[in-house]
């Protein structure tokens, strides 16, 4: 049974993103899932992680469409499968497009927006996490071979942001997107008052 994310299930939980086409997205989204089966993330790297804000929904979506179209349209370029030795996560690196994902992650961790991340930022695409001991080695090499096959270009070009927030479900909603370079915006979900205890 789907589960509307409605309002009352959103939490004080957001991030900014960028989300890669086809036919990229449908080969990561179904290598996500043979990993981790129920994992229903849609592919894409991460501008700001996950984080709690000290401000109003509306203000945080104010600074973005303030600071993000300041960055032209760019290319990131995929590389090969890694894991994060500390945490377990297996990823796919990102070899073209860290520098702009860097200094965009340093100009918006501003104002309410910002957050001590409990690991310095890494741009990357994940595709597993929250993973046994010892599934890691196992899955890596699954990941590996499937993602050595993968017949299409490993590119995408970006040219637009989604501010996107949790809920107690672990559904993320799209609120705003944000085009870069030239400044249009629009909303594309419901921004809400937040009560955070």
């Amino acid at each position: 049974m789907a589960i509307d994310p409605n309002v009352r299930d959103r939490i004080n939980s957001f991030a900014l993103v960028t989300y890669i086409p086809e036919p990229l997205a449908g080969f990561l989204d179904g290598l996500r899932q043979a990993l981790v089966p129920n994992c229903f993330l849609r592919a894409h790297a991460t501008i700001l992680p996950p984080r709690p804000i000290t401000c109003s929904p509306e203000h945080a979506w104010d600074t973005i469409r303030a600071l993000a179209p300041q960055f032209p349209p760019f290319d990131i370029q995929l590389g090969g499968v890694e894991v994060f030795p500390r945490s377990d996560v297996i990823y796919v690196s990102i070899s073209q497009g860290n520098e702009v994902l860097r200094r965009m992650h340093e100009v918006l961790d501003v104002g309410g927006l910002r957050y001590k991340e409990e690991h310095p930022y890494h741009p990357h695409v994940t595709l597993a996490q929250k993973l046994k001991p010892d599934e890691v080695d196992e899955l890596t090499r699954a990941a590996r071979e499937r993602w050595a096959a993968f017949p299409f270009a490993n590119s995408f070009h970006v040219d637009r942001v989604f501010f996107v927030q949790n809920t107690r479900w672990d559904q993320w909603v799209d609120l705003g997107e944000c085009k870069l370079g030239d400044g249009e915006s629009k909303l594309v979900g419901e921004l809400t008052d937040l009560t955070v205890s």
